[in-house]
């Protein structure tokens, strides 16, 4: 699987991407997020982004006002700079958008490693089933997108993922073997 740490894929990737790390670099994003181990995730990395889709970099901190201080420091003179705080299921959680080097960011912080938390969890086993998709799976879920469908969403529909709420049944798919994935995608498309 993919280390979601190392940015460096993206220059390998296509034209949003590498703009996206350029983007990222001419920023100093991840430098002045050092210490909450900032990661990249959401469509642009997965490579099922649509115009507009924003730059979520996802965050580890304690300490929900010094990561608000740190980064209003750092861009709060920047254009859409919002700071939104709430709980998400319970858990204390600091949104911070901004618009910058053509991109919009959002800055998302809990109190959780980021390996924990869903929009990581989700970008995971979304990878690994656009693995298993191939290229018919990102054609399809783009296009989904595009016709304003969520990604979690359009991934539920796209492999036929039974439940009420697809954010938690993609969920459910992250403790299955690359094997037992297949073979459940498989069975699923078969509907």
């Amino acid at each position: 699987m993919r280390n979601w740490h190392d940015l460096s894929y993206l220059g390998r990737g296509t034209i949003r991407q590498k703009a996206a790390l350029e983007a990222i670099q001419q920023t100093h994003l991840m430098e002045v997020l050092s210490d909450y181990r900032p990661v990249l995730a959401g469509t642009i990395p997965l490579n099922i982004d649509v115009v507009g889709s924003d730059l979520d970099i996802i965050c580890e901190s304690h300490d929900l006002h010094q990561f608000e201080q740190v980064v209003r420091k750092a861009f709060g003179c920047l254009p859409g700079f919002e700071v939104t705080q709430l709980d998400i299921k319970s858990i204390p959680t600091c949104v911070i958008s901004f618009f910058t080097a053509d991109f919009w960011f959002e800055l998302f912080a809990q109190p959780l490693a980021v390996e924990k938390q869903n929009a990581y969890r989700h970008m995971d086993i979304e990878a690994r089933l656009l693995e298993i998709g191939g290229m018919d799976a990102y054609q399809h879920i783009r296009a989904l997108k595009q016709s304003g469908i969520k990604t979690e969403p359009a991934f539920a529909r796209y492999f036929h993922i039974p439940g009420s709420d697809p954010f938690e049944a993609l969920l459910q798919l992250e403790s299955l073997t690359e094997q037992e994935l297949r073979e459940r995608v498989h069975l699923l498309r078969k509907d």
